[in-house]
């Protein structure tokens, strides 16, 4: 039998709610062996996070080394990765094993909003990181720092898509849950010709920790599995809205999404 497998690249939160906890979660919910190469630790919990620890770059390079040289993943799923000298490790990586369908999350700041990406690292992820990925998949707050652009309309999110698309990435998905406007939250998809859009209902909650790596990690295990990008993207946009619906309200602050509650409807 043929398993696919994912590697998510990324930080770890203790309060397991997003992170490689999230992403190792969603990886088993859709039927995915995951593996990890862990880029720092975090001290967090729904509140906030209180202490960001980088591992050094020799232990990163190492742990994917280790994964990619014996269990070779099908896709690959990066989230923080804090540093510039740490995201061009990774692209080191990624060009040498020659690996593909890679989503990229860039993690730039918490929900408590402490950052988790370095200022001079953004100018890497977006030259070193982005020509090598299929797909990234930045919230509104995150595309207007990468593109410099301020984004109000779905105009304005569209040329920030074409801008994101410029730097050498096959497909550009930039969410709109920070886009309050309206009733509906509609993802907007853009491959280099046409734009989509994925709507659903908005669920008004503070439980939405966790979301974005939920979501990059959906739809690279969805990749691994040979599904097309805009199959992928509806099915994870569909899995993180079922886990918001489904809140499990745990915790004091922004709370984790509920990572089962997609099995319920299916």
């Amino acid at each position: 039998m043929s398993v696919a497998k994912a590697l998510t690249i990324a930080g770890s939160d203790s309060g397991g709610g997003a992170g490689i906890q999230a992403d190792l979660k969603t990886f088993q919910e859709r039927k995915v062996f995951g593996m990890s190469a862990i880029t720092a630790v975090t001290a967090q919990n729904t509140l906030g996070v209180q202490g960001v620890y980088p591992l050094t770059e020799e232990a990163i390079a190492t742990q994917i080394d280790s994964v990619v040289t014996d269990l070779r993943p099908d896709a690959i799923k990066t989230g923080m990765l804090f540093s510039s000298d740490i995201i061009r490790i990774v692209a080191d990586k990624l060009r040498k094993y020659e690996l593909k369908n890679v989503v990229v999350d860039p993690v730039m700041i918490a929900k408590g909003g402490q950052s988790l990406l370095q200022q001079e690292a953004i100018a890497a992820l977006n030259d070193v990181l982005l020509p090598l990925s299929e797909v990234v998949t930045p919230n509104i707050p995150e595309a207007e720092i990468m593109t410099g652009y301020e984004i109000t309309t779905m105009e304005q999110r569209k040329e920030a898509a074409k801008s994101l698309h410029s730097l050498g990435v096959k497909n550009v998905v930039i969410k709109g849950g920070h886009d309050k406007s309206q009733e509906e939250m509609v993802d907007l998809v853009y491959d280099g010709q046409f734009f989509h859009e994925i709507v659903h209902k908005r669920v008004d909650t503070k439980h939405t920790h966790g979301t974005g790596c939920t979501f990059a990690a959906c739809i690279a295990a969805e990749l691994a599995k040979g599904t097309t990008l805009l199959e992928s993207v509806q099915l994870a946009s569909d899995f993180v809205h079922a886990a918001i619906k489904d809140t499990l309200q745990i915790g004091s602050g922004h709370g984790p999404t509920n990572h089962w509650a997609y099995r319920k409807l299916t």
